[in-house]
């Protein structure tokens, strides 16, 4: 399956149900890709753009004709300026090409033009940086995403909204209550809701959700992915994944980047591990959905 499904005449065929199929058939695994400097210098590989080019092309090769997703995330390629955008550019190209739904880890929020013009970076086809889905941050209201939620619909994309992510600083914010009683995680969720109701198989506004959280303690049921950080170098597994998301572990999307990239730079190393993990979130997945109905 290329990530770039040819358009009907309809349009484009939607992210969601691209990362649907691609889960189904792949195994629901996302694998990072995070190029920081005490990678590179495990894999020895130096810490410029020769180490950051070698250690991109490595997991591009390893993983991307068989993972769901693959994770890019643009800190680690803007650290080194316009170069380290080039790399990214190319990795980009070529994980699509091999079959990898990308998911841009951008966390981008503004309002206004701005927003607009993240979203022709990542959502518009013209663009070098164009993506599967990119992560947004919606704590300058919702609504200031709606740029970015126009121009996925046009371009099949999907976006993953932060909700409750897995670093413990966040719950200031994205537990506190709002006016009506609930948290600001619930509001974002229940917005994410309301842009896919109605959508089969899967809507493509997905939101982030941590593996590390224990309990997540909000409805989780927004007919779209849940982008799950946190399994392996963090400290979630893939047993845990039933216990945070209930009901919608069907819709999770396991997030591991280090617990894999560690095993590099051997292309087989990495293959197997990301084997071992899709092997296991399918067994805890499975099981989970087997137990349940109307997870989907």
């Amino acid at each position: 399956m290329n990530a770039a499904s040819p358009a009907t005449a309809a349009g484009p065929e939607p992210f969601g149900a691209r990362l649907r199929r691609a889960m189904d058939t792949r195994g629901p695994l996302c694998v990072g890709i995070d190029p920081h400097s005490s990678l590179l210098h495990a894999w020895g590989l130096s810490d410029d753009v020769a180490g950051l080019t070698a250690f991109t092309r490595t997991v591009v090769e390893a993983l991307a004709d068989r993972v769901a997703v693959l994770k890019p995330q643009s800190a680690f390629f803007e650290r080194f300026g316009s170069r380290g955008v080039a790399v990214l550019e190319k990795a980009v190209a070529e994980a699509r090409a091999a079959g990898a739904l990308v998911l841009m880890d951008a966390k981008r929020g503004d309002i206004g033009s701005t927003m607009a013009a993240y979203a022709e970076t990542y959502l518009d086809k013209d663009s070098p940086l164009f993506s599967d889905a990119v992560t947004v941050s919606p704590y300058l209201g919702f609504g200031s995403l709606r740029p970015a939620l126009d121009a996925a619909r046009v371009s099949g994309s999907g976006l993953f909204v932060l909700a409750l992510t897995s670093n413990p600083e966040g719950a200031e914010v994205q537990r506190a209550t709002t006016a009506g009683g609930s948290p600001v995680a619930q509001m974002m969720l229940d917005h994410a809701a309301a842009e896919n109701a109605g959508v089969t198989p899967l809507g493509s506004v997905g939101a982030v959700v941590g593996a590390t959280l224990g309990e997540a303690g909000v409805d989780l049921a927004i007919n779209g992915p849940l982008l799950a950080p946190g399994i392996g170098a963090q400290g979630a597994t893939p047993a845990d994944l039933p216990g945070v998301f209930g009901a919608a572990v069907g819709n999770v999307v396991p997030s591991v980047s280090r617990g894999v990239l560690r095993h590099g730079p051997d292309v087989y190393a990495l293959r197997a591990a990301a084997e071992r993990f899709s092997d296991e979130v399918r067994t805890a997945v499975g099981g989970a959905v087997e137990g349940a109905d109307g997870v989907r």
